[in-house]
């Protein structure tokens, strides 16, 4: 005997499921409103990045930064926050992530860092951002208060949005988008044995043949575009993958290429030099044997995971924390992130903790404090924007108890675009939630 279920019940069923997962996923906090009054900041070391640190203060208003000195008179309804003795530093930047594009791994409805296909340059990361991500506020925690949220499947994935940790939508919450276009570079190993490696080292030979053809296409694209705006006659429809891919090879903005091997890196610069690109590459395990290459051609490398395992047998146990001092120490342009792929997005608030790794294996200090800020800010082109407490720039920063890439140290207050944030997080609850617990059983003794 089977039971009937009518069409409409499924559907009221999943729309409730979805509604419930929603639920479940969004967090508490509530974003902050523009910023009114003017801040002003006292009495604390003042880490501007740029400029070094200075003992004074640090005045905002507007969601601007006014000024920074050893002294600054306050003006007219401002909001005095003495720090006595704390510290204010930018916030901190993670250079790739699937902060907001993901919530649990497991649960497909909360999954939207991926869309089928190979090609999809028309894909908009800030689209499908959630900015209610229960995920945000413990990253915001740890000093990260921006995100380049990028797409991650495919040959050409689409296009990332850098986006504020605080906003009601995706809309309030963008800070720049597009940021840039996002390519999986293909594999490019020669030793080819298996059944299985014979059949990767051919999917790997047309996505490389599909680079250079989504190229040239790409521009016959925009060349009939332009020939468009001048002449009724050359007409062309409308597409909106190619018309995505005009500002690429136009080198208005960035490629980010996602390549670790030597041979991939390679292979990418030789790429961009034939088409006249304008490049980054993303991951970069073997950037420290490319670091002349890298240079020569001044492509820019966004460095993940500091905490890694070696990329091979014979290499040292630690090259993948001392791989930044060597990029540093070669003149390479580089930041530190977390890994970038969405299902690691719960990690990116590990961000400080990646850059102090690679501060205790050669990384100078400073470099590594400018490596998750300013370094990351250049970058991805937003450094007129953020990464630095200079006057002129957002007032994107936090207050800290001490050095935030040291473990030890809290995040206190942090303010984006002047705007002051909610502090609390799932975390923070949980914690509070068992102490009192523990308490109340007479285990915990205060």
């Amino acid at each position: 005997m089977f039971l009937m279920i009518s069409p409409n019940l499924l559907m009221k069923s999943f729309l409730i499921n979805c509604l419930l997962i929603l639920g479940v996923l969004a967090n508490e906090q509530i974003p902050a409103p523009p910023q009114k009054n003017p801040i002003l900041l006292k009495n604390g070391f003042i880490h501007t990045v740029s400029k070094g640190t200075i003992e004074g203060s640090i005045l905002f208003e507007k969601g601007k930064i006014i000024r920074v000195a050893k002294y600054i008179t306050p003006p007219e309804n401002c909001e005095i926050i003495d720090l006595n003795g704390k510290h204010v530093y930018p916030g901190m930047i993670a250079a790739v992530s699937g902060l907001g594009l993901i919530e649990i791994n497991a649960v497909n409805e909360t999954n939207d860092h991926s869309e089928r296909g190979d090609f999809n340059p028309n894909v908009l990361a800030n689209i499908a951002f959630n900015s209610d991500s229960e995920i945000i506020p413990t990253t915001r925690s740890n000093g990260i208060l921006t995100a380049n949220v990028i797409p991650s499947s495919g040959l050409v994935s689409g296009q990332s949005s850098i986006m504020m940790l605080d906003g009601w939508t995706s809309e309030n919450a963008t800070l720049s988008s597009p940021s840039g276009l996002h390519i999986n570079w293909p594999n490019m190993n020669s030793i080819v044995k298996t059944d299985y490696e014979k059949k990767m080292f051919k999917t790997a030979q047309k996505n490389l043949n599909n680079l250079e053809s989504i190229i040239k296409d790409a521009r016959a694209y925009a060349r009939l575009r332009q020939a468009r705006s001048r002449s009724a006659e050359n007409y062309h429809n409308e597409d909106l993958r190619w018309e995505s891919m005009i500002p690429y090879v136009n080198k208005k903005l960035p490629i980010y290429i996602h390549a670790n091997e030597v041979r991939q890196i390679e292979a990418a610069i030789s790429w961009s030099i034939r088409h006249s690109l304008n490049i980054i590459i993303v991951g970069g395990k073997d950037a420290w044997r490319t670091t002349d290459l890298l240079v020569k051609n001044r492509i820019p490398v966004i460095y993940e995971s500091v905490t890694s395992l070696p990329y091979r047998r014979f290499e040292d146990s630690d090259q993948a924390y001392k791989t930044p001092s060597i990029l540093y120490e070669k003149g390479v342009q580089f930041c530190i992130s977390q890994y970038g792929f969405a299902g690691s997005a719960y990690q990116i608030r590990n961000l400080p903790y990646q850059a102090s790794m690679a501060a205790s294996y050669g990384l100078p200090k400073e470099a590594a404090l400018r490596s998750v800020t300013l370094s990351a800010a250049e970058i991805l082109g937003i450094d007129k924007k953020i990464g630095s407490l200079e006057a002129g720039k957002d007032a994107t920063l936090f207050i800290s108890n001490g050095d935030p890439l040291e473990i030890r140290t809290n995040i206190i207050q942090a303010f984006i675009q002047g705007k002051k944030i909610d502090m609390d997080d799932r975390h923070k609850s949980l914690y509070s939630k068992y102490k009192e617990k523990y308490r109340q059983l007479d285990i915990l003794k205060e």
